[in-house]
């Protein structure tokens, strides 16, 4: 376990940022000048520090190492992968094709309406399709894996010219779908759910989505605990990227999804999303999953909604103001018309 974490902050966009970043006032993001940022957090598990990049040469040894070796992760170009683009916004389009998913059940469960919105979620602008056939909501079973075939094959079939996510946690569905052309695999379990899982990520070298949950969804959200959130994550990122490595996965095509709603309360939630920017440290692009999610109805009150886009499109605006690079959401036109107008007034 480490005992140091680095986490930029102060951030400025657009053109201020780009002249900052000449000047050298400012480190650019992912490579990008339009947005960088000028002082780090420094946290331990006992203190904060917020020091400018400037005094960073001035830090103890040992720490100075530290933090420098993650400022290459935070600063470096992130590489494409699975047709997605990491310097700017991409949006990952949900497409449930079940029964009893926590906002959608039932929509879009039969060929046609599946197919249909898997059209209307690419003409509004997303950049790939995260097919499921599994709930995973707080509370949800499991269903067997020919079950779970049998709702998305059909439609796999239809969408091979699309740029796809496979949303399961069984090895045998991943490996049906990446025969199938689908371009990411998106495991809700951190590939803890099915221990073959490995095997077949390295058998055909497929990108995917490494996310952390703990408990799993018939337990999850019972009184979840962590000793702090943020670096209990962290940590479990670290060592599982780690293990992967060791066990056979020799590349860097992985997206970390720190699982808001999985196995955290309304104040881990919070908590993960404002220190959203400290996972930028070890080096691989980030997802959000917040579409609708539970969270905003407990901040919300009496103005929660169904679809919930109000509190969607705040909470994905602030997500892109921290470099997080992919947002998974159910209302792609909303969001994307918002990303739109966000990066107009930030770029103008």
């Amino acid at each position: 376990m480490r005992r140091y974490y680095t986490s930029a902050c102060n951030f400025y966009y657009g053109k201020y940022s780009k002249f900052l970043v000449n000047k050298r006032e400012t480190l650019p993001l992912h490579g990008k000048n339009n947005i960088s940022f000028s002082h780090i957090k420094i946290i331990s598990r006992n203190s904060e520090k917020i020091i400018s990049i400037k005094k960073i040469d001035s830090l103890p040894e040992k720490i100075k190492i530290q933090i420098k070796n993650d400022l290459k992760n935070i600063i470096k170009k992130k590489k494409n992968f699975s047709n997605l683009k990491f310097n700017e916004t991409n949006i990952m389009g949900v497409l449930n094709l079940t029964p009893d998913s926590f906002s959608d059940g039932g929509k879009f469960n039969n060929l046609n309406s599946g197919y249909n919105q898997a059209l209307k979620l690419c003409k509004s602008g997303a950049r790939i399709i995260d097919v499921g056939g599994e709930s995973t909501r707080p509370g949800s079973k499991t269903i067997d894996a020919s079950k779970e075939w049998s709702r998305i094959s059909k439609i796999l079939d239809k969408l091979k010219k699309f740029n796809t996510s496979l949303d399961t946690r069984k090895s045998i569905i991943m490996e049906k779908g990446i025969k199938k052309k689908v371009n990411l695999i998106n495991d809700v379990s951190g590939l803890e759910f099915d221990q073959n899982s490995i095997k077949i990520l390295i058998k055909y070298k497929t990108p995917f989505v490494l996310q952390h949950s703990q408990g799993d969804p018939q337990n999850m959200q019972k009184n979840p605990k962590y000793q702090n959130v943020i670096l209990d994550i962290y940590d479990y990122f670290e060592k599982k990227i780690k293990f992967l490595k060791q066990n056979g996965i020799n590349h860097n095509n992985i997206i970390l999804d720190p699982g808001i709603g999985f196995g955290k309360n309304l104040k881990h939630n919070l908590s993960i999303l404002k220190n959203i920017s400290l996972y930028h440290s070890l080096g691989f692009p980030i997802l959000l999953g917040i579409s609708r999610k539970r969270f905003i109805k407990e901040i919300s009150g009496i103005n929660d909604s169904m679809e919930r886009i109000g509190g969607t499109v705040s909470s994905s605006l602030f997500a892109i103001m921290r470099g997080v690079q992919i947002l998974r959401v159910h209302d792609v036109n909303e969001i994307k018309q918002s990303v739109k107008v966000f990066d107009k007034l930030l770029n103008s």
